[in-house]
């Protein structure tokens, strides 16, 4: 017994001097922001004090060049890296696969992570196996930021079957982006060609009631719902001169309204995708994106290697986006102030806004069938 004894405590004094550990840490030199790994579709998190980065993790393979309708991209992970001052971030590996739902097989694609009532609702986008053969968008859960996430249905949260659009179909249900309204409403956002819209149940991962489409300009897909002050805002990736923009919409409310009011910012260097992703953070505004200027291991990047960067954001007191300009210092220079924020804002040419018209995903299939 006693020989017992001195080994139990031997190997609990070992357990308890044994080495953390550490996590590693960065400071940013301008954009991109990460500079070790090619990363797209950014989505940031602000929770209690700190902003958390979920992103996805795009791989080289060799061959991938050549590539075409959609296997140019190679995402096998979610990674996160976190920051309490926008200057020093911390990496947290990755924090989720596709392979993590019973029914991924890869292809993970955008995403986001919500906070509601303590949990931490993951809404991903990835490639499913039998009986779906498409990509879908799931939903995992977590009691932390970083995880670990795991499925929270067993199940697609959205399949192709509920959002039948002609051909594109297979693809239809990719990036989602989910925000809590004033009323304490989860709304959920998606699509590929067609924006998608619909409530959520309390529980989160559950839709409440029918899917919606946003007739939305120009939208391609990549969206993203922020509210400022009494607006609600719905960024995407648009339609530019051979490569995508991110345009922005606002409503008064999530049930619209929706007000269609042009461009934020114009095409990413060297990408021919982009994805928004706005968070405010002590104070400031940033707008999050991916281009795909980083060459990583003399690799350079590509449609399918990308690369997270952030500029500052700001409103015009009259609710709109000024023009934001993608730069190689980001944010390790000051913000501008209000008459350089208006300076830029006058080079903008002037925009008829259109009012966004929403119909029932019934509509839409009647419309497909009479053309």
């Amino acid at each position: 017994m006693r020989n017992s004894i001195v080994i139990t405590f031997v190997l609990l004094a070992a357990c308890a001097s044994a080495p953390k550990t550490e996590q590693k840490t960065f400071m940013p030199k301008g954009n991109p922001l990460v500079t070790d790994n090619f990363t797209a579709d950014p989505a940031p998190l602000v929770h209690d004090g700190t902003l958390y980065l979920y992103v996805g993790h795009d791989e080289y393979y060799p061959g991938q060049d050549s590539a075409g309708g959609g296997q140019e991209f190679n995402i096998t992970e979610w990674l996160c890296y976190s920051t309490e001052d926008m200057k020093t971030w911390t990496d947290h590996g990755a924090v989720l696969a596709p392979t993590d739902f019973s029914w991924g097989t890869g292809e993970a694609w955008a995403s986001q992570v919500v906070e509601n009532n303590g949990k931490f609702y993951y809404y991903v986008t990835a490639m499913a196996g039998e009986p779906y053969n498409s990509r879908l968008v799931g939903v995992a859960v977590s009691d932390s930021p970083t995880g670990p996430f795991v499925d929270a249905l067993g199940k697609p949260l959205v399949s192709d079957d509920m959002t039948p659009n002609g051909p594109r179909g297979w693809w239809n249900d990719i990036d989602p982006t989910v925000l809590i309204d004033a009323e304490g409403t989860p709304w959920m956002s998606w699509g590929n060609g067609t924006c998608f819209i619909v409530k959520l149940k309390p529980n989160m991962i559950e839709l409440d009631g029918p899917i919606e489409i946003l007739r939305m300009p120009g939208f391609i897909e990549g969206p993203w719902l922020s509210r400022h002050g009494e607006l609600y805002y719905l960024d995407f990736a648009s339609r530019g001169e051979g490569r995508e923009t991110i345009s922005y919409a606002t409503a008064p409310s999530m049930e619209g309204p929706w007000t269609y009011r042009g461009r934020l910012t114009g095409m990413a260097e060297n990408s021919f995708t982009i994805h928004p992703g706005i968070v405010e953070f002590k104070g400031l505004d940033y707008l999050f994106y991916h281009n795909a200027a980083l060459i990583l291991d003399n690799i350079q990047g590509a449609i399918g290697r990308r690369s997270v960067c952030v500029d500052y954001l700001y409103y015009l007191p009259d609710g709109r986006m000024a023009w934001v300009e993608q730069t190689k210092a980001g944010i390790t220079v000051p913000p501008k102030t209000a008459a350089e924020v208006a300076q830029i804002q006058s080079q903008v040419p002037k925009f008829e806004e259109v009012i966004v018209e929403k119909v029932s995903l019934y509509f839409m299939n009647q419309l497909k069938e009479r053309q």
